[in-house]
C-alpha cells in the first residue's frame, strides 16, 4: 500500500469538522476522510464537498453525532449514509461497506471494517484514497497516488465487472477522464466502457442526463466526448446524435475559448445534436431536462444564423444567452467578434410607445392598434432599437398609414 500525506487545506479547519471527526474516533482506524476532498487536496484543487467513511455503523453514526450536539440526517441509511449538518455545511459519513450483490444499477451491501475491502468496491483508483483527519497521513490500497501523478484514470480491478456492477460508470469514466485525465489512456477501460454501452439502456434516464450534464459543463471535454462518440457510447440514449458532432463541439470549445465566453449547457448539447427542434425536444423529453433547458434548445434553434445586422433582435426577441450561443453556435467565423460586441454590455430596451397612445393619435380602438403597434415595433427593431422621440416618429408615420389604409376601405 502506497502512503502520502494530506496537504494542509483551508476545509481541514473548519470547526463542525473537526466536531465529527471527534464524534467518531474508534478503534479501526478512523474516521477518515475520502474520494473527492482527498483527490483534489492532492491537486491543489478547490474542495466543495467532504466525505468521511468509518467503520462504526449508521445507528451508532448518528447516536454519537446526536450526543455531540450535532444534526444527523439518515440520507441513505440502508447503504450506510448519514449526513451531519453542522455550521451552515453538510457532511456524508458512510459506513464501510462490501458489495453483497449488484445487478448494474444499484447494489446490495453489507458493513464492514476492513478499509481495504471499502475501497475495493469503489469505482477508480484516483477515488479510493482515504486520509486521516489527525495525521494527514494517506492510505492508497490500489496505486491510485500514482495514477493521479500521471492523470491516468483507472478502474479497480476487472473494469468490465466495475462496469457490470453499475453500468453508470461508463459515464462517469468519461467525466472523470474529462476532468483528470491527460495522461497514457487506458485501452482496456475504453474497451470494457464500449462492451458495457447496451446497459446504459437499463439506468433511468435522470441519472444519464445528470452524468451527461455533469460531462458537457466541463471546461474542456472534447477529448472524452470524442472517446465516446468512436465506442458508440451515445447510441443507447442519444440516436439523434449529428455526424458532425465531434466538429461542432470542437468547433464550439474553440470558439469559447478564443473569445473568453462562458460554458453554456444548451449550447454544448446542441453542438451535438442535428440542428432539427423536433429532434431536440425529443432528446429533452427523453432525458427528462428541465422545462429551462427544454425551452432552451428551441430558443437557440428558432434563432437562426446571427449577424451583426440581427443579433439584437435575437436578443429582444429571447435573451442575451440566447443570442450570444446562437452566435457561438451558427455564425460564420468572420461576424462573430462583431456580434459579441454588439451583445456586450447592452441592456435590451423596451418599446416605449403603447396601444392606448396610438388611440389618442386618432387610431379607433380594435385590431387596428395591436397591428399598428406590431409594424410600429419592426420598424422599430429594423432600425436597430432607436430612443423614444424616434420611436414617436414612427408611430406618427404608422398611424397615418394605418389612417389612410382604413379611409379607402
Amino acid at each position: 500500500m502506497t502512503r502520502a500525506r494530506l496537504p494542509d487545506a483551508e476545509w481541514q479547519h473548519h470547526d463542525g469538522l473537526k466536531r465529527i471527526v471527534a464524534a467518531l474516533d474508534d478503534v479501526y482506524g478512523g474516521p477518515r476522510y475520502v474520494g473527492g476532498a482527498v483527490r483534489d487536496t492532492l491537486l491543489g484543487l478547490p474542495v466543495s464537498d467532504v466525505d468521511i467513511a468509518t467503520a462504526l455503523l449508521p445507528n451508532e453514526v448518528i447516536n454519537r453525532l446526536e450526543a455531540a450536539g450535532i444534526k444527523a440526517i439518515p440520507t441513505g441509511i440502508e447503504h450506510g449514509t448519514v449526513t451531519a449538518a453542522v455550521d451552515g455545511k453538510n457532511y456524508e459519513i458512510t459506513t464501510l461497506r462490501r458489495d453483497v450483490a449488484t445487478d448494474g444499477r444499484r447494489a446490495t451491501v453489507a458493513f464492514a471494517t476492513d478499509w481495504q475491502e471499502d475501497a475495493s468496491r469503489r469505482d477508480f483508483t484516483i477515488n479510493a484514497l482515504y486520509a486521516d483527519p489527525k495525521s494527514g497521513e494517506v492510505f492508497d490500497y490500489f496505486n491510485g497516488l500514482s495514477d493521479l501523478e500521471a492523470r491516468r484514470l483507472r478502474f479497480i480491478g476487472d473494469a468490465h465487472q466495475r462496469i457490470a456492477e453499475d453500468f453508470l460508470r461508463i459515464l462517469r469514466y468519461f467525466r472523470f477522464l474529462a476532468r483528470y485525465g491527460g495522461g497514457q489512456i487506458d485501452a482496456d477501460a475504453i474497451a470494457a466502457c464500449a462492451t458495457g454501452a447496451h446497459g446504459l439502456t437499463a439506468l433511468s434516464r435522470e441519472r444519464i442526463a445528470q452524468e451527461l450534464t455533469r460531462i458537457l459543463g466541463l471546461q474542456n471535454p472534447v477529448a472524452s466526448v470524442l472517446l465516446m462518440i468512436a465506442s458508440g457510447i451515445f447510441s443507447p440514449f442519444l440516436p439523434e446524435l449529428s455526424g458532425s458532432a465531434a466538429d461542432d463541439l470542437l468547433h464550439l470549445v474553440e470558439r469559447e475559448t478564443q473569445y473568453a465566453q462562458p460554458v453554456s449547457l444548451p449550447a454544448r448539447f446542441l453542438a451535438l445534436l442535428t440542428r432539427d427542434s423536433v429532434a431536440a425536444d425529443k432528446v429533452a423529453a427523453r432525458l427528462k431536462l428541465s422545462n429551462k433547458l427544454r425551452e432552451g434548445f428551441a430558443q437557440r434553434l428558432r434563432a437562426g444564423v446571427p449577424t451583426p445586422f440581427n443579433v439584437r433582435a435575437i436578443a429582444y426577441r429571447a435573451d442575451i444567452d440566447t443570442a450570444r450561443d446562437a452566435v457561438m453556435l451558427y455564425a460564420v467565423d468572420a461576424d462573430v467578434p462583431e456580434c459579441l460586441a454588439r451583445l456586450e454590455k447592452w441592456d435590451i430596451p423596451s418599446l416605449v410607445i403603447k396601444g392606448g397612445e396610438l388611440i389618442v393619435m386618432g387610431l379607433p380602438a380594435g385590431p387596428l392598434v395591436a397591428t399598428t403597434l406590431q409594424a410600429i415595433e419592426a420598424a422599430w427593431i429594423e432600425e436597430d432599437f432607436p430612443d423614444a422621440a424616434r420611436q414617436r416618429t414612427l408611430a406618427t408615420q404608422m398611424v397615418d398609414a394605418a389612417l389612410r389604409g382604413k379611409e379607402r376601405i
